[in-house]
């Protein structure tokens, strides 16, 4: 499965031209990301825009002022107060015109880097179809700046987001992802990785698994990794996860969480990957090569003993999900919560 990467694209100075004339080419093509607004045109006329707005709005408020002054009234605070609620949505739609401004050289490089490499490049795809825990959760789930392979084993890298709560309480996941597709499927094992957890030790993933199908593995591998796997499935995951497969998720992996989930394997960053960055590219190539690999080689024969036929790949309905637990968080703001509950009762 190892695979030369061209990394050209990605490093390579490009001259504005250039860029120009991706743009478009992109536009006459239809591409997906070709609707989005910005590049340099649309910088330098946002700039002479802005001078022109700030002088009006500069000269409404010396005039605005002047009139509160001569006769306060609300109308003449209003006349006021205006020319600067117009600046403010000019800054704001500002910060998005120089946004897809720039995002057209990354747009470009990742363009050309996928079609060096025999990948397909997408800007945005709704809703995700991967069975991974953090691709069913929130509303508005998109994959973000993602590459994948377009035959042959599946293979996608890129940037997931989803929303979580509404009003004041919403809030925004980014995580940076690896997808890759496997031959068997397989119970659903979760590495939680030691190195990105919060405070007091708290997993950074957005599903908790009960604590009591969490494995203990042979030398400083718990250091590194909190193992989860269903109940009666150790041997299976023991199986998986031979002292050679643990070296390299060590030595590759500590980082990331690690799922298996049916009939693939994700690794999950809780932080979105810089995109057009060359660095997270070899990384997560260099995990699905060694990785992956092994993972691959060791699970071709895997067999569920309790399906009953090895000619059948399944993994029976105790073995395909992990049980969900609480996490120490919530467990917190729940105590807190009955704790001043009950003090404001009996404190009476």
């Amino acid at each position: 499965m190892a695979r030369r990467i061209d990394y050209d694209a990605l490093v390579f100075p490009v001259t504005r031209e250039e860029v120009r004339e991706f743009k478009r080419a992109s536009k006459a093509a239809g591409n997906d990301f070709a609707a989005r607004s910005g590049g340099i045109f649309g910088a330098v006329t946002f700039v002479f825009a802005g001078v022109v707005v700030l002088f009006i709005a500069g000269s409404m408020v010396s005039v605005g002022i002047g009139s509160f002054a001569d006769n306060p009234s609300p109308a003449s605070g209003l006349f006021a107060l205006f020319p600067i609620l117009v600046v403010v949505v000019f800054v704001i739609v500002g910060v998005s015109v120089f946004r897809n401004a720039g995002s057209w050289e990354k747009w470009m490089r990742l363009s050309r880097f996928a079609k060096a490499n025999g990948l397909v490049y997408s800007v945005a795809t709704s809703d995700p179809q991967f069975p991974g825990s953090i691709f069913s959760l929130g509303r508005d789930r998109r994959s973000l700046d993602h590459v994948y392979t377009k035959d042959g084993r599946y293979l996608e890298i890129g940037n997931y987001r989803y929303v979580t709560g509404s009003g004041k309480n919403q809030t925004t996941h980014n995580w940076g992802f690896m997808a890759l597709s496997l031959d068997r499927r397989l119970p659903h094992m979760v590495l939680d990785s030691t190195a990105n957890n919060g405070l007091f030790g708290g997993s950074n993933l957005p599903a908790v698994f009960s604590k009591e199908q969490r494995l203990s593995l042979e030398g400083d591998f718990d250091k590194y990794f909190a193992l989860y796997a269903p109940r009666d499935y150790e041997r299976d995951a023991l199986y998986v996860f031979t002292p050679d497969l643990m070296a390299l998720l060590i030595d590759e992996a500590a980082p990331f969480d690690v799922e298996i989930i049916d009939d693939w394997m994700f690794v999950y960053s809780s932080r979105p990957f810089s995109a057009a960055d060359p660095a997270h590219f070899q990384r997560l190539f260099r995990i699905a090569d060694t990785v992956g690999e092994k993972t691959l080689s060791q699970t071709d024969r895997y067999a569920d003993e309790r399906i009953g036929d090895p000619a059948v790949n399944l993994v029976a309905p105790q073995g395909a999900r992990l049980k969900r637990g609480f996490s120490v968080g919530s467990v917190i703001v729940v105590i807190a919560f009955v704790s001043v509950w009950a003090w404001s009762m009996f404190a009476r």
